[in-house]
Order: C-alpha cells, then sequence, then structure tokens
C-alpha cells in the first residue's frame, strides 16, 4: 500500500490481525482518526461508518459527553483492583443497569470483553447447580449461533457453519438444537429439552438476530418459547444481548421485545459507547442466591484483572446518560425505514437471494458468495466502510447517524451490488 505513515510500515511486520489469514489478505487501511460517523485514515481520505466498529460505537465516535467522563474519571482513577476494593463508577454502573432489566436481573458482574461475560454465564450456570448438589455439564446452543472466541464460548457456537470448526475435537460437547420457528418446533425442542434436563445448566441464546451467524432474524415468539421450555424442564435461560443490546433491534433490549425474564444476560459492545473494553453478566437474584452462603467454597471464584474498570466504567455511564436523555428508539425507528426503503432495490440485482432489515440492521444476502471480498475495495472506493462477510452484505450504522450518510451507505451498496 502506497503512501503509509511509518508505524504502519514499522508495526504491520510485528502485529496478528484477527480473523486474518496474514499471508493472502489484503493490506489492512491505516486509521488516523475518528469523528462522528466517520473514519479518516493516514492519507486524508474519509469513510462512512457502516458498520460502528463491530456494532459498538452507537452513539458515534467521539462523543463529548462521553470523552468528558472519561477525562475526568481518568484524572480522579483509572483503575484499582476489585478484589477488596470497589469505585463509585463501577458500583453506579451496577445500580444503573439492574434498574434497566426486567424481572429480578439485579446482580451485576463487571468484566472486560463480550466473550468473558458469556463464559461467566457459563461457570455461574454450572456452579449453581454444582452448589445445589446436582452435577450438570452440559449446554443447550442452536444452529447459526456466535457466542465469542474463547473455548468455553466456542462450544456453544454452530460446529459446522460457525468459524471454529477446526477445534470440534477439543472443544466441551454440548447439545446442538435448531432455533424453534413455529409452535410444532417449540414443542419439539420443549420435549429435546426436557429429556436432556438432568444434564443441561443452560440454554444459551442471541435474541431476535443471530449475528455472526450471518444476520439471520427470528420473532420475539421464540424467546417465549425457550424461556417457557427452561421453566418446564427445569433449566437456566442465558440471553447474549452483547450485539442486540441497547436499541440495536429497535427496544432498548431484544428480550423487551419478547417480556421474558432471562436467567443471565450479558451486555458489551455499545455498553461503553464502543470507547472502552467493558461487558456485564447480570443474573437473576434466583441465582445469586445459590452461591450466597457461609460456605467459601460456595463463591463465584472469578476476577479479571480490570474487573470493574473504573475509566470504562465511566464511559459506559456516560453512554447510559445519552440512551437516557435522547430518544434512541425513534432514532432507530427512522434508521429502518430509510433501510427498508433505500435497500429493497437490492432485491432486483443480480445475485441477491433476499434483503431484511431489522431495527437498525439492514442485511442483502448474496446467491454466490465466492467473490465477497472483491466488493470491500469497492465500498471503499465508494467512501463508505462496509465489510461483507459470509453471503451478506450488512449495515450496522452508528444509532447516530444522519439522512444523508445513511443515504450514502445504502446507494454504495446498490451501486456495487447492481453493477
Amino acid at each position: 500500500m502506497p503512501n503509509t505513515p511509518n508505524w504502519y510500515d514499522e508495526g504491520m511486520g510485528h502485529i496478528w490481525l484477527p480473523y486474518t489469514q496474514m499471508k493472502t489478505a489484503v493490506p489492512p487501511l491505516p486509521v488516523a482518526s475518528t469523528n462522528g460517523v466517520r473514519l479518516t485514515l493516514s492519507d486524508g481520505r474519509e469513510l462512512i461508518d457502516g458498520i460502528a466498529s463491530w456494532w459498538a460505537a452507537a452513539h458515534g465516535y467521539n462523543h463529548p459527553h462521553i470523552l468528558d467522563a472519561m477525562k475526568q474519571q481518568l484524572e480522579a482513577m483509572p483503575h484499582a483492583m476489585f478484589g477488596g476494593l470497589v469505585n463509585e463508577p463501577a458500583l453506579k454502573l451496577a445500580k444503573r443497569l439492574a434498574a434497566m432489566m426486567p424481572g429480578d436481573l439485579n446482580r451485576v458482574f463487571i468484566a472486560e470483553s463480550g466473550s468473558v461475560s458469556v463464559e461467566v454465564a457459563m461457570k455461574m450456570a454450572l456452579q449453581y447447580y454444582f452448589n445445589r448438589g446436582e452435577k450438570r455439564t452440559k449446554f443447550v446452543h442452536f444452529r447459526g449461533t456466535y457466542h465469542g472466541d474463547t473455548l468455553g464460548t466456542m462450544a456453544v457456537c454452530d460446529p459446522e457453519e460457525g468459524m471454529h470448526g477446526l477445534f470440534g475435537d477439543v472443544l466441551a460437547k454440548n447439545l446442538l438444537a435448531d432455533l424453534p420457528r413455529t409452535q410444532e418446533a417449540a414443542d419439539q425442542f420443549a420435549a429435546f429439552l426436557k429429556k436432556h434436563a438432568s444434564d443441561v445448566a443452560a440454554v444459551i441464546t442471541e435474541p431476535l438476530v443471530q449475528g455472526a451467524g450471518g444476520m439471520v432474524f427470528h420473532q420475539p415468539e421464540t424467546l417465549r418459547w425457550l424461556r417457557e421450555a427452561c421453566d418446564d424442564a427445569g433449566v437456566l435461560l442465558i440471553v447474549d444481548e452483547i450485539f442486540t443490546g441497547f436499541y440495536r433491534t429497535g427496544s432498548r433490549f431484544a428480550v423487551d421485545q419478547a417480556g421474558i425474564v432471562p436467567d443471565m444476560l450479558t451486555l458489551s459492545k455499545a455498553l461503553s459507547g464502543g470507547v472502552s473494553p467493558l461487558s456485564v453478566c447480570i443474573a437473576r437474584e434466583s441465582v445469586f442466591d445459590a452461591f450466597y452462603d457461609d460456605d467459601p467454597s460456595k463463591a463465584l471464584m472469578h476476577g479479571p484483572t480490570y474487573m470493574g474498570h473504573a475509566l470504562g466504567c465511566a464511559a459506559a455511564n456516560a453512554s447510559l446518560d445519552l440512551f437516557e436523555r435522547e430518544d434512541y428508539a425513534a432514532k432507530v425507528h427512522a434508521i429502518e425505514g430509510q433501510m427498508m426503503a433505500e435497500l429493497a432495490p437490492c432485491g432486483f440485482a443480480p445475485n441477491v437471494k433476499s434483503v431484511r432489515v431489522k431495527g437498525a440492521i439492514g442485511v442483502v444476502q448474496l446467491e454466490d458468495a465466492s467473490a465477497i471480498e472483491t466488493l470491500k475495495p469497492k465500498f471503499v472506493e465508494r467512501g463508505v466502510w462496509i465489510r461483507p462477510f459470509r453471503d451478506i452484505v450488512y449495515l450496522t450504522p452508528p444509532l447516530t447517524i444522519g439522512e444523508d450518510d445513511l443515504g450514502t451507505l445504502t446507494g454504495a451498496i446498490r451501486d456495487v451490488l447492481g453493477a
């Protein structure tokens, strides 16, 4: 790549990039700065970000309210260990999140990455039964699902269509099922779960959208059926809202559309506004009670070094301020309507299988994905950052994006796919 900065030339020989075959990959683009919904490259080109940094930059980049809160916290205390010590931003965040949750989801475990929060939820589920004298060691997960890249979360991702098939022989063996989308399928799933209940600690699912599995949508009824099946079988339910949380599907949380209370719920990404690594696992009081005991061996023995990270929690509190002060449901409703109208013509383009939109998620699915990597530079040429994967071209823009910028993104998709 010509005219790259020194830091790029000197560092690329030492970095290991994510999800990348380093030998054959097209070199990544060097980003110099961000602002609003734009990425500025080192050569001065600006790209409208249609992906919101893997769905995290819900408020856009460099939001002054979040940056000001972090500056104040940085001067006071960036971090202090959460073992034997606590800090105001973390406890404030826990209280605020508990108030947002349905039912008695009110015990908040604060970690760093989304994968870790799911690992924590899985560990809670296992020990919940251990502490009750039951040895349940399996999880039920679904085809098309993704929950993370750590060893535990890999074992509850789709083993056939997902990216972790290479590790199948060394991962924990769990129970794979089809996500129920009809009443008949729900009845079959309930029978399946009851049959295996004595071995199952929890069912784990992504609500309304299977993200990395190809942005596949399902209805709120599916979540209600899962909740009913878990209640009937006496099994815990984990809902992974790392992608869907904070209005991405239209409501503040996807579970709000189903009216259910999971036993554990995980959040990350938009939680901190895409500014700081941060995640939470929020558990129901009934789950917490299984650990609350005079016996020290019943405590949850988990504690990331940066648990309760004060600086990240300050960013998250500022992010929550924005979600509470502004009508994000209305913002997403407008984004949804515009994407529905402007992506619909893609359905007539060659090689397009389907077009679908839910909340601030727009998807164009291709019939043949063999040349999908060739689309990325064509989007850059049009001044947008859109990163197709699998067989889809998709948009998950910042929720603050304006009509004109969103129109540029949808127009680029129509142009590239139409050509």
